[in-house]
């Protein structure tokens, strides 16, 4: 089932959902489905699973030269999306990456999730590597999040790379892309990225799942630029319960998220991590209360595969 449609029929309640990652390669999907079994009391209609695309490695050769190698750390995604939907019987989400694949690549992936039965993608440029100042797309790729998003259209009309075939099956899948109520990191303003946002749903996204954040204020005042800009498909928040002090300065950097100065404070003034841990799911919850007061669909909670903070927050409120 769509995303669109899980929120229809859930008639103004407010849903459970949350983002997993592929296990790092070596592991079984078992590592998996521990990290999902304590959440399923909850109910969730659907699970996101992350795309890590390929890496570059250097080995020195006794030449002294630099070797280049891809590596790939935690394949899997389409895998896991199959054992999720086979095991829980609930709709998995994969990501869908411009960076690693070419349209060509884009497309098969697209068909073999098709031919599984799953409904629903969530479109992404991607992140550069880590040896890249700024993103670098395929030679024959999808340079932007907005062509991905078109490319996934396209093929819900039929409308294939190859246009000399005949008797086309269209697919069905519905699109899910990022909002940033804090911009995205290279955006030079609120303003652009909106623009950019918009463009992702002109070509044919279906809804939106945010980047985390931390002040309810800052997602709502999104929310609200997003209604002057026209844009009106579901808006989901994502949240996550800071876990660790090393976040502090982590989830800033990384993420280019702001901190409340209250939480910092409190995380600061805490004696360890287990103290830490229990902060953000105050924190969390209270965040998560909030933006159920105010109608919003769905909860995602980014659980990177941790469950249970994630649980201890799930339990008061769904």
């Amino acid at each position: 089932m769509k995303v669109t449609q899980h929120i229809e029929r859930a008639n103004g309640k407010t849903l459970f959902s949350f983002e997993i990652l592929p296990p790092l390669k070596g592991q079984n999907i078992q590592s998996i489905f521990d990290s999902i079994d304590p959440l399923m009391e909850f109910n969730p209609p659907f699970i996101d699973v992350t795309y890590h695309r390929e890496e570059y490695e250097f080995k020195e050769l006794p030449s002294g030269l630099l070797q280049k190698k891809i590596v790939k750390k935690r394949p899997g995604t389409v895998g896991i999306c199959a054992g999720i939907q086979n095991k829980y019987e609930v709709d998995a989400i994969p990501h869908v990456l411009c960076g690693g694949f070419t349209k060509e690549d884009t497309e098969n992936l697209l068909i073999d999730l098709d031919f599984l039965g799953i409904d629903n993608v969530v479109a992404l440029r991607g992140d550069a590597l880590k040896n890249e100042i700024y993103f670098k797309p395929e030679k024959e790729g999808n340079a932007y999040a907005s062509d991905l998003v078109k490319q996934i259209s396209n093929l819900n009309k039929g409308v294939y790379l190859d246009e000399d075939l005949q008797n086309s099956s269209c697919t069905n899948f519905c699109i899910g892309v990022a909002g940033y109520p804090e911009k995205h990191m290279e955006a030079p303003s609120m303003d652009s990225d909106l623009h950019f946002l918009k463009q992702k749903i002109k070509n044919g996204a279906d809804y939106i799942i945010t980047q985390m954040f931390f002040d309810n204020q800052k997602f709502f005042d999104f929310v609200e630029k997003c209604k002057k800009a026209g844009i009106t498909v579901p808006i989901i928040p994502g949240l996550k319960p800071i876990a660790t002090k090393k976040q502090l300065n982590l989830i800033p950097h990384r993420f280019k998220v702001d901190l409340p100065d209250d939480l910092i404070m409190e995380v600061v003034k805490a004696k360890d991590n287990d103290a830490v841990k229990q902060i953000g799911i105050e924190w969390c919850l209270q965040q998560s209360k909030a933006l159920i007061q105010a109608g919003i669909p769905v909860l995602h909670y980014y659980s990177m595969g941790k469950a249970e903070n994630i649980k201890a927050i799930a339990s008061e409120i769904f």
